[in-house]
This record gives C-alpha cells, structure tokens and sequence, in this order.
C-alpha cells in the first residue's frame, strides 16, 4: 500500500511523516524546506504475526509494509507552478489513497503561510490545486477520446461520461463525488485523477488538546470532521509532536508513554487501521519454521486469488487451502492440536479469504 501525506507548508506534515517512518525528512518553520518527495517504507504493526513467531520461532519474520510519500507543502497556485508546483502533484498521482494532513492548533512560534488558522480555507486551498490538476489530466483523455469516436461510435458514452466528471470539477467537487455504475468507476480509476483517490484528513492538534485521544473539544477539529463526513472521507485526529516524541523510545517505554495519555496505540497504528479500512483491505497469514509472514488482500477475495499474491503458480494451479482462524490457532497452542479438534478446514476455490486467515495453499502446476 503506498500513502502519499499532502499539506499547507508548516501544518506538522513533515513532523508526522520523520515520526512515522524514522526517515529524517528535514523539517523546518519556513515553507518549500521539503525539496524532494521524501519516501518510507514502514511495517505494519500485527500483534498476530508476533505471537505467530513465538510459536514457530522462524527463521524469516515479513511483516506488511506501507509506503509513505511526503509531498512538498502546496500553496494556492501549485497546480500552475506557484512554489514547487505541478512536479509534486504527479508524486501522488500512483498512490493508492491520500493523507491530508490540516493544522488544528495555534501556535504563534510556527508560521501558518496563510497567517490564520482557519482548517477550511487550508483544505479548499488543496481541494482546489488537486481539481485544478485534475482537469487538466482529464481534458487530455477527453482530447483521445474524441479522436477514437470518430472511428469507432462506441466510445461516445466514454466521453459522455467524462463530460459528467468534468463538470462536478469544475463545480469545485471532487471526482469521487461523481455517482457511477462498476464500469464507469472503472474507466474513472483509469484516469488516474487525484480527487478519485480515497482521503483521509489527519487533524494535527497540540498535544494539551490530543490528551486521553478526545478532539471533541477543539472548534478546528470538529470543523474538519464535518467536512470528512459530507465526503465520506475518513478523519483521524493526531498529535505530530506526540508522535515526534515516541518514535525514538523502546517498546515497552512506548506503550508507558501512550497508557499515561489514555492511548492503547499510536497514531501510526491508527493511521493504518484507518487507511485500510478506508481501502477495503485485510491481512492473511502464512506460518512455518522458514517463514512467518503477513499478506495484504481487498476484503472479499477468494482463495485462488489471494494464493496469487504468494506467487502466480499457486492461482494457477490451485487444488485447495487449507485454514485456521488465528484465535483458534492460539487457542490450540500448535497446528497439530488445531488439526486434531478440527478447527482446520479445507476450503475450495470459492472460499473468501477472511482477516487473521491463517493458510497453507495446496497447488499443483
């Protein structure tokens, strides 16, 4: 899964991204101190796959991973070049969903580039870059449409389709406001347009307001809220200091940390549990001495396709496979007393994969 983490300059985007990933993206109180999209690669925390580990002692622990790419800070203009302009918007164009992250605190030693804080304006002020950018991938597609229905009359209810798309942009909406049937979100999905992408709004608030994991009180934070839900966006608050602060301590020193917040998990944990159900996906597991190992999967694939992510022999030749629920499993203490009370089960090419699967695919080729 790959994130990309967009923002004003100055609203606590690079803080969370260096917290989250350990990179050390520079951060700096001015604006552009971002000069390259910085990347991560960070584990996805899965308690299952620990305990998984214990049992088997493997030579090989492969956990799920998420790729976050932290965009430059846009301004009013970045569509058209104003600061560093349209080369970071392709940046985000192949991710799979976007993390917009607003400031919800004051703070007079931290510039905002607007002056105020005011979580509307800063959200229009992206919207608006993103669907500027937006239009003009989309009148290029409109362009080769065009061209193919004049040989071929078929392509006309693409460009019909388009022309809808395009004016909900140009009404200021986003493209994934724009009903459709399956196959025209398909054809949207090739267009590869940013405000198709699923958005999770991350409210960076100030570590007195974040306190006991409540945003209820912050006027900024319900402001973003209310916007999320007309989107049908996702909206996590989050404290980039917090996360600054306990991205360099030892577990156990960690989780002190977060039980005197009255937290149970940090906001990277939460950030993922978020951006995969914003994304529909679930974790299968595989299990041995040689390997444990967590695969990422959309909810409602069958048996053979999620052998496929293992390797493309194994969908192609799929005989059968062979499931424990991880608590099952747990609960047995090992496989071999799993398999004694039954709780294995032999599923066919039908079966959908469900999250915590613990799995052997049988194949022949």
């Amino acid at each position: 899964m790959k994130l990309g983490i967009v923002g004003l300059p100055n609203v606590g985007k690079s803080t969370l991204f260096n917290a989250i990933t350990n990179a050390g993206a520079q951060s700096a109180n001015y604006p552009f101190c971002t000069i390259e999209p910085n990347v991560g690669v960070v584990a996805v925390p899965d308690k299952r796959l620990d305990a998984l580990a214990e049992m088997y002692s493997p030579e090989k622990y492969t956990p799920a991973t998420i790729e976050f790419v932290d965009i430059a800070g846009l301004v009013k203009g970045a569509s058209k070049g104003e600061g560093l302009g349209n080369k970071f918007l392709s940046n985000i164009r192949e991710v799979d969903a976007i993390v917009h992250v607003v400031r919800c605190f004051e703070n007079d030693d931290i510039v905002h580039v607007e002056g105020s804080i005011d979580p509307k304006r800063d959200i229009d002020t992206i919207n608006v870059e993103l669907i500027l950018s937006d239009i003009e991938i989309l009148e290029r597609r409109m362009d080769k449409t065009l061209k193919l229905i004049k040989g071929d009359k078929k392509y006309q209810a693409d460009y019909d389709f388009f022309a809808r798309v395009k004016q909900a942009l140009d009404e200021g909406k986003p493209a994934r406001s724009v009903e459709c049937t399956e196959e025209e979100a398909e054809l949207l999905a090739s267009v590869s347009l940013l405000t198709n992408k699923p958005i999770i709004y991350a409210a960076n608030l100030s570590d007195t307001d974040f306190k006991n994991g409540s945003a209820d009180d912050n006027k900024y934070f319900q402001v973003v809220k209310q916007i999320a839900d007309s989107e049908h966006a996702g909206v996590l608050p989050i404290c980039a200091e917090i996360e600054s602060e306990i991205a360099g301590m030892e577990p156990d020193e960690k989780e002190l940390f977060l039980s005197e917040m009255g937290l149970t998990e940090s906001g990277l944990d939460r950030l993922i549990n978020a951006c995969y159900d914003l994304l529909g996906l679930i974790s299968y597991l595989t299990a041995g001495k040689p390997e444990v190992r967590a695969w990422t999967i959309k909810k409602g694939t069958k048996a053979p396709q999620a052998a496929g992510k293992i390797h493309t022999d194994f969908e192609r030749g799929f005989i059968r496979a062979e499931v424990v629920s991880f608590d099952d499993l747990m609960s047995c203490g090992s496989m071999s007393a799993a398999k004694e009370k039954g709780l294995v089960r032999s599923e066919g090419k039908e079966y959908i994969m469900k999250d915590g699967d613990i799995v052997l695919f049988r194949f022949n080729v």
